[in-house]
């Protein structure tokens, strides 16, 4: 299985780089790993808030393929334990997914054609963090599910 990490926004900021690439690295032992950057529509400044979503939507649509199983990061989801992500990880693999894919929506959210696309909604937490700051988190919390399925001592409970 692929995990793919999508993320509508600007490259990562130099205080976020190192960490998210030292995390993919490491997940990396574990599943084969990518990053996308999906890239903020041209005229972006220009639209509204809807006209956004909608246009993110839509390059996001057209990335997926009918078998990618998608993961989106939202405020309204279901919250998982680290424990509950390595299951939700070992779950997709057991369903021979070809990809797994966790998307970071825009500065003002995903599109509902894409949330209705959506597999699973997953909230990192109650806190609404920056998008850079996700990005780290989510990396580090994809390694330490792998972690936790291969009994490895990073995770300490």
């Amino acid at each position: 299985m692929k995990i793919q990490f999508w993320s509508v926004g600007k490259a990562n900021e130099t205080y976020v780089k190192e960490g998210v690439e030292d995390f993919t690295r490491r997940i990396s032992r574990y599943f084969k790993v990518e990053w996308n950057i999906l890239p903020v529509p041209k005229n972006a400044a220009m639209m509204s808030e809807m006209d956004l979503k909608k246009k993110e939507g839509e390059t996001i649509l057209q990335w997926l393929s009918k078998d990618d199983y998608l993961a989106v990061l939202d405020e309204r989801g279901k919250q998982l334990s680290s424990e509950g992500l390595a299951a939700f990880i070992q779950a997709r693999a057991n369903e021979s997914r070809k990809q797994l894919i966790f998307l970071i929506g825009g500065a003002f959210g995903i599109d509902e054609a894409v949330m209705r696309r959506a597999d699973f909604k997953w909230s990192l937490s109650q806190l609404v963090f920056p998008h850079q700051l996700v990005r780290l988190i989510l990396a580090e919390q994809v390694y330490r599910a792998c972690t936790i399925l291969k009994n490895e001592k990073y995770h300490h409970k």
